[in-house]
């Protein structure tokens, strides 16, 4: 995180030291050739330059994962789920109106300390009864083959089966929870919301986008925003034995504010999003007696290779009321640069061109740190 902020600082530094007829704000009046015209023609062909306006926020809004499919899935089908038992596992076992066959409750010993233990072979032994096989079976089938080899011995025997230990079956949630750690598979159906709420919950530095759930050998990365926001079930795990839910830190959800600003640096996205009014507002807001308030810019990072432009620029002007309203619809994404400049719009062609390789910069950090 420090690498990335100190690179993406420095690229700024450079820029600003490079000479006052360059920065916005300086003594530069205009392009003062033709082949410098070209140059910076030639930049401003690899970025996509944008007003944010309301027709732009409606656009953004119709691209937000979730919106296109209003239909989502309210619950997850635990009906058929049955705790199948394993080694270690405790039982304790009660025959009705048969107390020598019942052990007695005891001030000094728990349920699972006088329990039947499920052994190494699988099996338990009680009474009229040994030698049950028990691994993999549910408690009601555990229960039928008591009542079948009891029935020998006892008229129609009312058997009572429970477990009182579930120590076969485990599941592991790492990372930024409150309390992380192995967590029990029980008889009740465990999902993976269950899960992170034993363990505490998310903690604050969470990145609500990434938690990584692997089975086997097979893992998958699952945002939770869906789940939390819209209730999507879809997102959710029923979890099974050996299943681990990492939740990873939000250090890459983080967009950085530069320029003539009161405090430059990163601002976190949090769970809720992080919309262009609040980066600004938590960096102080802008300099009101330098900074341009009609040259507020995001600069969103693209894949050039692939789509043949280097990086979106979308471009404020905040010096007309709704632009407070539009600021606050427009979201943010991780590694936005947010630049306010003190230059005069017209001159904002040159020193776009002069920024996107600060687009790049954040790129070749982002290669370093995966």
């Amino acid at each position: 995180m420090v690498l990335r902020c100190k690179s993406l600082i420095a690229t700024f530094i450079t820029l600003t030291v490079s000479g006052c007829n360059i920065i916005p704000g300086s003594h530069f009046e205009g392009i003062e050739s033709s082949t410098d015209a070209e140059q910076y023609q030639h930049e401003l062909d690899k970025v996509n330059i944008q007003l944010i306006d309301s027709a732009l926020i409606a656009s953004e809004r119709t691209k937000e994962p979730g919106k296109k499919n209003a239909s989502v899935s309210k619950t997850l089908d635990v009906s058929t789920y049955e705790y199948r038992l394993g080694v270690g596992d405790v039982l304790t076992i009660g025959v009705w109106d048969h107390p020598e066959l019942t052990i007695p409750a005891a001030v000094q010993r728990t349920a699972e300390f006088d329990g039947f233990r499920v052994q190494a072979d699988g099996t338990i032994s009680y009474a009229y009864a040994p030698n049950i096989k028990a691994e993999g079976k549910t408690v009601n089938e555990v229960r039928a083959e008591l009542v079948k080899r009891l029935s020998r011995v006892i008229e129609n025997p009312q058997v009572d089966v429970k477990v009182v230990g579930f120590k076969s079956q485990r599941t592991y949630v790492t990372g930024e929870v409150e309390k992380p750690g192995v967590f029990p598979i029980t008889e009740v159906p465990t999902t993976l919301i269950d899960a992170i709420n034993q363990a505490g919950g998310l903690t604050e530095k969470a990145d609500w986008t990434s938690v990584t759930f692997s089975r086997g050998e097979k893992t998958e990365v699952i945002s939770l925003n869906d789940f939390y926001e819209r209730g999507d079930v879809s997102k959710n795990r029923l979890l099974q034995h050996g299943d681990i839910v990492h939740i990873a830190r939000n250090d890459q959800q983080n967009v950085f504010v530069l320029g003539d600003v009161k405090k430059s640096g990163t601002v976190t996205i949090n769970r809720y999003g992080l919309s262009l009014a609040q980066a600004l507002s938590e960096s102080g807001g802008l300099n009101e007696n330098t900074a341009n308030a009609s040259g507020v810019f995001v600069l969103r990072k693209r894949d050039f290779e692939k789509e043949g432009v280097m990086a979106d620029v979308y471009q404020l002007d905040a010096k007309s009321i709704t632009a407070l309203v539009l600021a606050d619809k427009f979201k943010l994404q991780p590694s936005d640069i947010v630049y306010v400049t003190s230059a005069p719009v017209a001159r904002w062609n040159r020193v776009i061109s002069l920024l996107l390789p600060s687009v790049t910069a954040v790129e070749r950090v982002d290669n370093l740190g995966n």
